[in-house]
């Protein structure tokens, strides 16, 4: 028998953590993790989060596209809370 733990939807902030911390601890995006959160400044002791779905991170390289990258430009915004894509910019694959 195979035992499956999903990941918790709600994150409880802890003392001396950052966005990018807890993002990258539950591999997403920070700019994922914000948006979700609909969060304008950095996150405090105690604030609960909601996490999107984490999953295959990967750091973008020269001259690839967001439907090479997603299999369409709208799946990629949608996965990534933005339009934005630049060699260096941690993402989710669709």
């Amino acid at each position: 028998m195979k035992l499956s733990l999903s990941p918790p939807t709600r994150y409880r902030v802890k003392r001396g953590q950052t966005l990018r911390t807890v993002a990258e601890a539950f591999r997403v995006p920070p700019r994922l993790l914000a948006a979700c959160n609909r969060l304008t400044g950095e996150i405090e002791e105690g604030q609960v989060l909601l996490l999107p779905d984490g999953g295959n991170l990967y750091t973008v390289r020269g001259g690839e596209s967001k439907s090479l990258l997603c299999g369409s430009a709208e799946r990629f915004e949608q996965l990534n809370a933005t339009r934005c894509l630049y060699p260096g910019q941690t993402v989710l694959l669709g």
